[in-house]
């Protein structure tokens, strides 16, 4: 336990920079006049085209931005809009911002957030994700509740789950942590089922697999571990993949770099 809260707090400490930008960002908003403005400077700010967007901006526009101002943007679709461009930029405010809006209690918007959870446009995906942390920050029962119908046939759903859940700061409890690898093992499980497993969907759920695993164990290594142990000894090649991907995260080799090696396929 010891652990797990050292490493919030080195979590929370770099996350103190994040928020005082943002906190930066939305004064700026706030002070912007009208919604024409608003929309122009999210633009010009947006990062893109570019690598890396700029998540600070987004996270305190989806914060901040009333439902009027954001909404329209939900419709923007891919064809119209594309990846890389600023105006991508603002279907993932908008997308970030549904994350609110449920955990506000407009619960009816989880069918449009899991919807955006398939879209081709993987910024957009990710900015599912972002919100489903968003949720799982401040209604945990809420978020695994609706998440639960998310594992099924739809594989980019199923790694918008994987993604939303696996991240650090929402595993400190025990509890969660266990929650979270129970879900890993029904999604990996789910994974053994497609009968292609070439389609670009499905590898993306590889993908995430290939890293969630490391983070989910890490949070609950008595619970995670025998059931990772598991899929090591599976024949499959996929899952052996998924095993190889995660036993070469750093963050596993920390916390016990003999279990890493004696497990290595």
């Amino acid at each position: 336990m010891f652990k797990k809260k050292e490493q919030a707090l080195a979590s929370t400490s770099a996350c103190f920079v994040i928020m005082t930008r943002m906190l930066d960002f939305r004064s700026i908003l706030a002070a912007i006049p009208n919604p024409e403005a608003i929309n122009d400077y999210l633009l010009a700010n947006s990062g893109l085209p570019g690598p890396r967007s700029n998540l600070e901006l987004a996270h305190a526009a989806a914060d901040g931005l009333p439902a009027t101002i954001y909404t329209p943007w939900l419709e923007y679709s891919p064809a119209d809009v594309q990846e890389n461009t600023p105006q991508v930029f603002l279907v993932v405010i908008a997308v970030m911002a549904l994350g609110r809006a449920i955990v506000s209690g407009e619960v009816n918007q989880f069918p449009r957030l899991r919807k955006f959870a398939s879209d081709p446009r993987w910024r957009v995906r990710e900015a599912v994700a972002m919100a489903l942390q968003y949720i799982g920050r401040h209604n945990w029962e809420l978020l695994i509740e609706e998440l639960n119908q998310w594992i099924g046939h739809d594989p980019l759903e199923m790694r918008a789950v994987t993604a939303g859940l696996c991240e650090p700061d929402l595993l400190v409890d025990d509890h969660h942590a266990h929650q979270v690898v129970e879900i890993l093992e029904r999604i990996t499980q789910q994974f053994l089922v497609f009968p292609d497993r070439k389609t670009d969907p499905v590898r993306t759920l590889r993908q995430g697999l290939g890293y969630c695993w490391s983070v989910a164990i890490v949070a609950a290594p008595a619970y995670g571990k025998p059931l990772f142990e598991r899929l090591a000894d599976s024949t499959d090649p996929d899952i052996r993949w998924i095993v190889r991907e995660n036993l070469m995260k750093n963050r596993l080799i920390k916390m016990d770099k003999e279990w890493v090696t004696n497990l290595q396929i």
